[in-house]
């Protein structure tokens, strides 16, 4: 009876113990087919682990520059100076994983640099799949979901670091998250970004970066310089060293850690069809009852741009059973470039390992 006992308590422990719990997360645990005994089991590891030594960098620019924008051809002659590789034309996610599996080889990638021209307001260029959607948390997430983004092979170990080279990215935990997701593999590499301006071929270092502060108005119904800068120094009150007007005024860094702006405009568009709908197509006699309108039926919708109703200018159109309503607004960005608090009066060097200035998953 004893005998017939002991059998089937170790038969239930073995059982027990060849439990698989898998997760692309690094802080998971893998257990698998280990074997019960009553004995002492060494679980050191006195093996020497040979030292991988890192593919060179590997840089993706996944965009070109529109009209007088420079940030492309900036980012592009900067690492060329560096003497990184340069990978041109691969616009998606979908593009630069499967390149980096194409040229998988033995050793892994050390950094791959990723520079897409982005903003946290406009968000990023990057598309998930070929002319795709646009990169977001949750379209990212949807892509990941339903598996039409390639899954990334050896190319990378858990030394490997993939850096955006987007603006504000940093500050976007969720999407953060999610690239941890996209970029899964057998050892998770580490994906670093910052929440800085990215700022390249600058007057006085080739690559730097900026703190930014936005103030925002209806497009070609500016309120003029004097009271924009009144309400961006009341939306940033701990920032004492900034003269907000000059700065406004100012289009580049004319010494270093001098203060500048730059600009940008946020389209977005409605469109509601009353077609099988009981209700009348709406009709508007000012813009206080447009956003009126906005507030009351796309207050989802507006509240994700978290900018206020009254920084648009909004506009619309009914033509048959369709209500199109467009609305745009001009952002004005204050850059302030990072310095030394001491000595010598010059750039913060962009490490990628400093926590302060870039933010890694």
């Amino acid at each position: 009876m004893n005998k017939v006992f002991k059998q089937t308590v170790v038969a239930a422990v073995i059982i027990l113990t060849s439990t698989v719990f898998i997760n692309c997360d690094n802080t998971a645990t893998i257990k698998k087919n280990e074997v019960a005994t009553l004995g002492l089991v060494d679980n050191l590891d006195h093996s020497v682990k040979e030292e991988i030594t890192a593919r060179k960098p590997v840089v993706f620019i996944t965009g070109y520059d529109k009209g007088n924008e420079t940030f492309y051809n900036n980012a592009r002659a900067y690492f060329k100076e560096q003497q990184f590789q340069i990978v041109e034309d691969k616009y998606s996610l979908e593009e630069v994983i499967n390149w980096l599996n194409k040229n998988e080889e033995e050793n892994p990638y050390g950094e791959i640099h990723i520079v897409n021209k982005s903003n946290p307001y406009k968000g990023m260029t990057l598309e998930t799949t070929i002319k795709g959607e646009k990169v977001t948390a949750e379209s990212l997430r949807r892509n990941i979901t339903k598996g039409t983004l390639p899954t990334l092979n050896e190319s990378v170990n858990e030394n490997s670091k993939i850096i955006f080279h987007a603006n504000g990215l940093g500050e976007n935990t969720e999407l953060m998250n999610t690239f941890k997701d996209a970029f899964c593999a057998d050892e998770l590499p580490n994906v670093i970004a910052s929440p800085y301006f990215s700022i390249f071929d600058g007057e006085f270092t080739k690559h730097y970066l900026a703190k930014p502060h936005y103030v925002f108005y209806p497009t070609a119904n500016s309120p003029g310089k004097t009271d924009l800068s009144k309400e961006i120094a009341k939306k940033y009150p701990g920032e004492k060293d900034i003269d907000w007007f000059e700065a406004l005024n100012n289009e580049e860094e004319r010494f270093v850690g001098e203060a500048y702006t730059t600009q940008f405009t946020i389209p977005v568009k409605f469109v509601l069809d009353y077609h099988n709908s009981d209700e009348e197509v709406p009709n508007f006699e000012n813009q206080e009852e447009v956003m009126d309108f906005i507030e009351q039926e796309l207050y989802l919708e507006i509240e994700k741009l978290e900018i206020p109703l009254e920084k648009f200018r909004w506009m619309y159109v009914v033509k048959n059973s369709k209500l199109t309503i467009t609305g745009k607004t001009t952002g004005l960005v204050v850059l302030k470039p990072l310095i030394k608090p001491y000595g010598e009066l010059q750039h913060i060097a962009p490490d990628t390992n400093n926590k302060r200035l870039y933010a890694m998953n």
